[in-house]
């Protein structure tokens, strides 16, 4: 018996009934039917602030982007609120490092104080991220404390990442993202804030960070040089590996991660998309210094249409999964949606 015809076809014809193109003739019809959307509400803007300067310096290998005095980062805040950008999340670049990175809980540190200037001057107004590492407060520039044969301690590292999330709690934090990679992270974090009352504060896990070439320009703006040259390969995530990502970000959200995030988010959009189909909670992605970089290298060449690149990518990585967008394109993109 022959099949019959399929009502999406026209027999006298042999044209599709069905024509696809119908609605993308205009720009409304696009904008009718779009599938995915970057709205100002999905960014959170990453921001340098750097003790002891005093003018916001800019980083040459991300123009546009500046380590930032905490009265330039006020600035800063009060300009994304008028954007409507919903948030920022802080990197701190203090004057003194040491072996395990002591500036990053002290109540007198850079973020710390960056923090509470924050809160006073904007209320609730923003949501204030504080990235939760040792790697730019420590002389040696690896996320943790180091054994004797130059190793990084997970154990060792949990007990002062709690330190650190209390800290950065006290200071004014809505949230404490973890970004160092260590097993049981999350836990030794929630069980730190619980301890003193800030059982509010939530937290943003890097759940999946792959030990990533993209992160140089990053480098650059919090001044960290690994090392002996070393890398980070033995605790961030290996890239050739998605289901050990999973794991990790299973662990995570068992572990009880209000939110979690992956980075870098161009290279990990199939990360992205699975991830999304197997949790529940909000799942974040981290536009990268890299990412950034070569779009503005390439745009400053004349080779590309930057803003609208930006754009493109950004809206893949929404489209992939994400709820929402740590980029260093925050302002502008949320410029040019009319923010």
């Amino acid at each position: 018996m022959a099949p019959p015809v399929s009502s999406q076809t026209a027999p006298s014809s042999g044209f599709p009934v069905r024509r696809l193109r119908r609605l993308r003739r205009t720009p409304a019809l696009r904008r009718l039917v779009a599938e995915a959307r970057i709205g100002v509400d999905d960014l959170i803007a990453p921001l340098f602030v750097r003790e002891g300067i005093d003018a916001a310096a800019p980083i040459a290998s991300m123009p546009g982007q500046y380590q930032h005095t905490v009265d330039s980062l006020l600035v800063e805040a009060k300009r994304l609120i008028s954007l409507g950008v919903p948030g920022l999340i802080l990197f701190g670049v203090p004057v003194v490092k040491d072996p395990t990175g002591s500036e990053a809980w002290n109540p007198d540190g850079i973020v710390q104080v960056a923090l509470k200037t924050l809160r006073q001057a904007v209320g609730d107004e923003l949501v204030l991220m504080a990235d939760l590492c040792l790697d730019e407060y420590t002389d040696h520039g690896h996320c943790g404390v180091l054994g004797p044969d130059g190793t990084v301690l997970n154990d060792a590292t949990l007990e002062l990442y709690g330190r650190v999330a209390l800290a950065q709690a006290v200071a004014g934090a809505d949230v404490v993202a973890p970004s160092g990679m260590m097993d049981g992270q999350v836990t030794a974090i929630r069980s730190a804030l619980d301890a003193q009352g800030h059982d509010q504060e939530a937290i943003l896990a890097y759940a999946a960070k792959y030990a990533s070439a993209l992160y140089g320009p990053f480098r650059d703006a919090v001044d960290v040089t690994i090392a002996g040259g070393g890398d980070r390969r033995a605790y961030q995530q290996d890239p050739h590996n998605r289901r050990e990502a999973l794991m990790e970000i299973a662990q995570d959200v068992a572990e009880g991660a209000d939110m979690i995030m992956v980075k870098p988010a161009m290279t990990s959009l199939d990360v992205l998309a699975t991830v999304r189909r197997r949790v529940g909670v909000p799942l974040a992605a981290y536009h990268v210094s890299g990412e950034y970089a070569m779009v503005q290298a390439a745009a400053a060449a004349g080779w590309i249409d930057g803003p609208a690149v930006a754009l493109e990518q950004l809206l893949a990585i929404k489209r992939a999964g994400a709820d929402f967008i740590l980029t260093y394109f925050a302002a502008e993109v949320a410029e040019a949606l009319g923010g």
